[in-house]
Parts: C-alpha cells; structure tokens; sequence
C-alpha cells in the first residue's frame, strides 16, 4: 500500500469531513488536461456537468486512474475502489451561477456512505472564481432535511438546498491551484459562489466508493474498477475510455446519464 495521506491527513478528513490542498500532479500537467478538455469542447460541445466523462474523455480517464489520486482515496477507503460517476463542473467568468447549501448523498440513491469525492482544479479555484465552501464536522450527524428550489442560476439538478440555517462565519472556503484537490464525505454540507473572475474555474469532480454500495433504485448502474477487487457485483462493469468520444462509449455513457437523472428526480 502506498500511503498518500498521513494520520493526521486522515484524521482531519473524518473530523472535519473533507481536506485540502492535495497535490495529485504538476500545474503544468494541468494545464495539459485543460487544454484537451477544451479542445473537445470546441469539437463536441460543452462537458459541464456531463455524466461519466472519463467513459468519453481519456484526458478525464487518465486524472481518474491516476495513482496518486487512487492513494489517497485508498487511505480513505481501503484497497477495493469503484468510480461511481464523474462530472466537470465548470463556472464561466463573470457568470451568475451558483451551487446551493446540500448534501450530495441525500439525491445518489446509495445505500449507505462509503464514498469519497475527489474535486481537482483544472484552473484556480478561488473566492473570487467561486470555489467551493464546506462547513466542518456538518457529515458527522447524517442526512438533514432539503427542498427543492429549481433555482434558474443553481447549478444542481433540482436546486436542491438545505432546510437548516448555515452559520457562513463557520464555512471554509476550499482554495485550490491547478493540479490540487480537496476530498470530502457525501453527507458534509457544501456550497460555492458564482464566478466574478476573469477565468473559467474549471473542476473535475469524481465519486469514488466501495464495492460493497448498491444502488437502491435500479440494478442497471455502472462502475469502473479502478483498483482492488469487485467480488460484489453490485454495479455493471464499465469498459475503459481509449478513443475519445468512441461511438460505442457515447451509446453507453447517454444510457448511463438518462438513468442517473431517473435516479435524482426518485430521491
């Protein structure tokens, strides 16, 4: 086992619910992905919020098998990892978009909680840019209440927002230089501002969990092993991205994406 993160590394991520900066690879490696990331975009359209780029994309099948990466969530997790899913989450300059008070588990529809997200900064992720603000020790008491908002400007699928008064004094802002991530349980509680750079803030952000999670909704879902073993067969194996936007791969990643969002309207 290679040990990416120390004790006190561990620790402070199941105290507070999440931790920050960890440096998966050089800036310059960034930018290189960045670039290929909008390359694409030019040719196929935006990926924001796209289900499962990796099954797409090899720039975003490569950051996700990343050993670096896969060690630190190893540490978190053990040594049996699943990708569960996958998405850019990108803010335009000067944009009014923003990402509401939630908990992500609250909308998956898993089972239980054994998943650790991975958010790597593709371009700096500032207070300015509309990084991301995380209240500390906020997963420790499980799954609060929300509502829907379907806000016009919210990035999430429903615009879904917690019911609970947050103290902003308390939140810490989660700042981040290309090439660095943060990592943070599924139910601590999570915002970010809009973008008032002269930047995109683009992210990369990648559920990593358990072979031993279900789907609570269907049996259809899929996962990429990406380290260890799978002896649960709770998800259909994924094949590996080779080619980008292989026709075979978009067949697969459209199904996958339409039954995802079948899943978040259930929850």
């Amino acid at each position: 086992m290679n040990r990416k993160l120390s004790n006190a590394e561990q620790e402070q991520y199941w105290g507070d619910g999440f931790l920050f900066p960890v440096t998966i690879f050089a800036e310059s490696d960034a930018a290189e992905h960045r670039s290929r990331l909008e390359d694409i975009e030019a040719k196929q359209g935006p990926m924001h919020y796209r289900s499962k780029p990796y099954l797409l994309m090899k720039s975003a099948a490569e950051i996700a098998r990343n050993p670096i990466l896969l060690d630190a969530v190893e540490d978190l997790l053990g040594p049996d990892i699943l990708l569960w899913d996958s998405a850019y989450v990108i803010k335009e300059p000067h944009n009014t978009k923003y990402i509401s008070w939630d908990q992500d588990l609250t909308y998956w529809g898993l089972d239980g909680d054994e998943l650790v997200t991975v958010w790597i900064a593709l371009s700096p992720a500032s207070v300015e840019s509309g990084c991301m603000k995380m209240l500390p020790g906020s997963h420790l008491e499980g799954q609060s209440s929300h509502h829907d908002t379907y806000g016009e400007d919210n990035i999430l699928h429903r615009g879904q927002e917690l019911d609970m008064a947050v103290d902003e004094e308390k939140a810490v802002s989660i700042e981040l230089q290309p090439g660095e991530a943060s990592l943070h349980h599924g139910w601590v509680a999570h915002a970010s501002h809009p973008n008032y750079s002269d930047d995109r803030r683009i992210g990369l952000s990648l559920q990593y969990l358990t072979p031993r999670m279900k789907q609570k909704h269907t049996d259809r879902e899929s996962a990429l092993l990406v380290r260890g073993e799978e002896r649960y067969g709770n998800f259909r194996p994924e094949p590996i991205c080779t080619e980008d936007f292989a026709p075979e791969m978009l067949a697969f990643q459209t199904e996958m994406e339409r039954l995802k969002h079948e899943v978040y309207d259930t929850d």
